[in-house]
């Protein structure tokens, strides 16, 4: 999962936190009292002198910055007409400290008093709120902006891609193109970072033309941008010429390219980078041990990792990913329980990861162990941890027990709610899946995505939506929220249709969402023909999938059950014999129970 969705813990937290907020809530009056001025009706000389120094600590940092905030907050109630230099740095330092409900009282002072207009101002907000995660608030303050710095864009489109929210980071930032503002290097690479995680590989081409437009190319974090996005859109060869073209390099550039061979299986080149390395940290590491967990050989990874200096949690992370991504949870599990016998502090992503590994595995002691392990780190109130909990109680069969994880988090995003909306899919609720996406449509910051969509269109397999609802939904995604559909929202409706006999509509649609060439929606419009009964339907998706795959088990199984059913014995004696001929074996299902560290394995 993604870093961006980690909450941003304050870098000082007060003992004695909570007085402080409950005290300072009345200091911002918008009635200001008088009896603290002199009888002329002006403030003291020695509350100005008091004033000027406490505003100079703020704005240089230093201990007891609560302390100071507070006696700063005290003379303002005195009387004191601030300036807004001053008001910034009460802003940014108690943004810093956390002081969330006196910093939005700072808030309606600053309106009051006709500073909002100030860029500066406007900026510190801005960064109050990316900090709470009120995205709907920054924008407003960007929009109030008269006339918007360099830095009030940057602000924004930074909010966006800390919160994942990198479509509109880039209209932002095109945005921004287009105005008389000029862009400045912190505005590219910001850009970049959202041309990376969307693999939007040719807008990154046209950033990268823009950076050598301005001179730019020659700073190094620019650069080192550079090679992260074309590594993460799969331009290796762009990379390297990036690397190559660098006057200076720094260990995060050999990491960056080190990271692009590693993530992109590039073993070999990725070893060549290793070797000629100045210097290895331990993210050098991390990146080769995540790439060969990902390509190569887990025995190899597991062996850097165990001679690797001041290994961390991502190192042992990362065997544990490759593990889960191999469909090897049980290992996962057993290097899970070495990492907590050798006393490796655990974040949020060694729970994420592990926690899918059990969801698979429907291993349910496993994932209530797992669970009290998080709340003994203080996890367990995470946006990552607390989506991974949903999810894992939701394949296990406890839902009530994720309706609890997400009713008591602090804090959700669309992560958390797709958990949610498909934990209720998973385990045959629909209506609770619809009254969960009608709720989330009226979510400020968050709005549906394809997998938002992949759910609903699940739940309607139940029989307890009506198909022309599920019409409604699959248009509305396409039209409301610009999201074209994916092959999994096409077979999701080819299961819909044919359960609503509409295969022939099914297959119409194959061709009209252009996926005629792919084998798994036919193999779905023939499972729909199974549900339905359609035989003219099924024999051409049967001849679509021997087209693109060749002959395939599911198709003489298929086919040999609806001919079975229209009592056409001699197809279904072709289809057996061809299926003795070709040594086709219909495997029996497989189900189990965990209990008490009991796995029951039985064939039905």
């Amino acid at each position: 999962m993604q870093r961006t969705l980690l909450r941003r813990v304050p870098k000082y937290q007060p003992k004695q936190r909570k007085s402080y907020i409950s005290q300072s809530n009345h200091l911002i009056s918008t009635n200001l009292p008088s009896q603290s001025k002199n009888a002329d009706g002006k403030v003291p000389k020695e509350n100005f002198e008091s004033w000027l120094t406490l505003v100079s600590v703020l704005a240089n940092g230093g201990a007891e910055m609560d302390l100071t905030l507070h006696k700063a907050s005290k003379i303002l109630h005195s009387g004191i007409k601030p300036n807004a230099y001053s008001l910034v740095h009460m802003v940014r330092v108690s943004t810093d400290l956390g002081y969330d409900s006196y910093c939005q009282q700072l808030h309606c002072y600053i309106l009051k008093s006709g500073f909002v207009s100030n860029v500066f101002l406007s900026n510190a907000l801005m960064r109050f709120y990316r900090r709470i995660d009120l995205l709907c608030e920054a924008g407003k303050m960007f929009v109030e902006i008269p006339q918007p710095s360099v830095i009030s864009w940057n602000s924004l489109i930074s909010c966006y891609v800390q919160s994942g929210q990198f479509r509109k980071a880039l209209g932002l930032f095109i945005d921004l193109q287009r105005s008389e503002i000029c862009g400045n290097e912190y505005s590219f690479t910001v850009a970049l970072a959202a041309c990376g995680q969307l693999g939007f590989l040719h807008l990154g081409k046209s950033i990268h033309s823009n950076i050598l437009k301005f001179g730019l190319e020659c700073g190094i974090v620019v650069g080192n941008c550079l090679i992260d996005t074309y590594g993460k859109c799969g331009a290796l060869d762009d990379a390297f010429l990036v690397f190559d073209g660098m006057i200076d390099k720094d260990i995060i550039s050999w990491n960056s390219v080190l990271a692009a061979c590693a993530r992109n299986g590039k073993l070999e080149q990725a070893f060549d980078v290793w070797r000629q390395m100045p210097i290895r940290d331990t993210i050098s590491y991390n990146e080769l041990i995540s790439g060969i967990a990902q390509f190569g050989n887990m025995d190899d990874a597991i062996g850097i990792l165990f001679n690797m200096p001041n290994a961390n949690s991502s190192s042992w992370t990362s065997i544990m990913t490759g593990y889960v991504n191999r469909n090897q949870a049980w290992e996962a599990l057993q290097f899970f329980s070495k990492m907590h016998c050798n006393d490796v502090e655990m974040d949020e992503f060694s729970f994420s990861i592990i926690l899918s590994g059990i969801a698979g595995l429907s291993a349910l002691t496993w994932g209530m162990l797992t669970h009290c392990c998080t709340i003994k780190c203080g996890l367990d109130a995470s946006i990552v941890v607390g989506s991974a909990l949903i999810d894992m109680y939701s394949k296990c069969g406890l839902v009530k027990n994720a309706e609890s994880m997400f009713q008591s988090l602090p804090k959700k995003n669309l992560v958390t709610w797709n958990a949610m909306m498909s934990g209720y899919a998973h385990n045959g609720d629909s209506m609770k899946v619809i009254q969960l996406f009608e709720q989330l449509k009226t979510e400020k910051d968050l709005k549906p995505d394809w997998v938002t969509f992949l759910n609903v269109l699940a739940a309607g397999s139940h029989n307890e939506i009506p198909l022309q609802e599920m019409y409604q939904h699959f248009e509305s995604m396409i039209n409301d929220y610009g999201i074209k559909p994916t092959v999994e929202h096409c077979c999701s409706m080819i299961r819909l249709m044919g359960q609503g006999g509409e295969i022939w509509r099914a297959a119409r649609m194959i061709y009209e969402l252009g996926f005629g060439s792919r084998g798994v929606v036919w193999k779905a419009l023939l499972g729909a023909c199974g549900v339905c009964k359609d035989l003219k339907v099924a024999m051409i998706a049967a001849a679509k999938i021997i087209e693109l795959e060749g002959y395939n088990d599911y198709v003489y199984v298929m086919m040999s059950n609806i001919f079975a059913h229209y009592q056409k014995w001699t197809e279904v004696s072709l289809m057996r014999r061809l299926m003795t001929n070709k040594r086709v074996i219909k495997e029996a299902g497989c189900s189990w129970i965990e209990m008490e560290n009991v796995k029951l394995n039985s064939s039905v």
